[in-house]
């Protein structure tokens, strides 16, 4: 069901710092920014082979990714892994007994469907299950 790992997501505090290192230091291209409300982030994909690293940053400080970086402070957020179906991988996860974060898929950045595993349901890393969208319907359809 788990089709490749789609991006690996970093909580940073200051998001255009990030992107200069990841630039300077591994020639990293940002493929993709966006903000995603819903979530409250503000994010920048860089390539990594046929996967992504997420550099994510709060857009307000009641988001997720804020609460996680007063707590945790920066570092390591979340897996995505690449499904074909979210729907179906979310029903694999709660019939084998997970916590989810999502009960149904929802809409997610570039044009996916996205669902989250809670930590304590996955051996203590935050999934994301993602979805892609058919190339015609991508905001960028060189994405992925």
């Amino acid at each position: 069901m788990l089709n490749d790992i789609d991006h690996v997501a970093i909580a940073v505090n200051d998001l255009d710092a990030a992107v200069r290192f990841y630039e300077s230091a591994l020639g990293a291209v940002v493929v993709h920014t966006e903000e995603v409300e819903s979530d409250g982030v503000r994010e920048v994909l860089v390539r990594a082979g046929s996967s992504y690293v997420q550099l994510l940053s709060p857009l307000h400080e009641s988001s997720p990714v804020a609460r996680f970086l007063a707590t945790r402070g920066e570092g390591l957020h979340h897996v995505g892994y690449r499904v074909d179906d979210c729907a179906a991988a979310l029903d694999a996860f709660r019939r084998a007994g997970a916590r989810l974060l999502d009960e149904t898929p929802r809409s997610g950045s570039r044009g996916t469907r996205i669902a989250f595993i809670h930590p304590k349901g996955a051996f203590g890393t935050l999934i994301e299950l993602v979805e892609e969208a058919p190339s015609s319907e991508r905001p960028n359809p060189g994405l992925g």
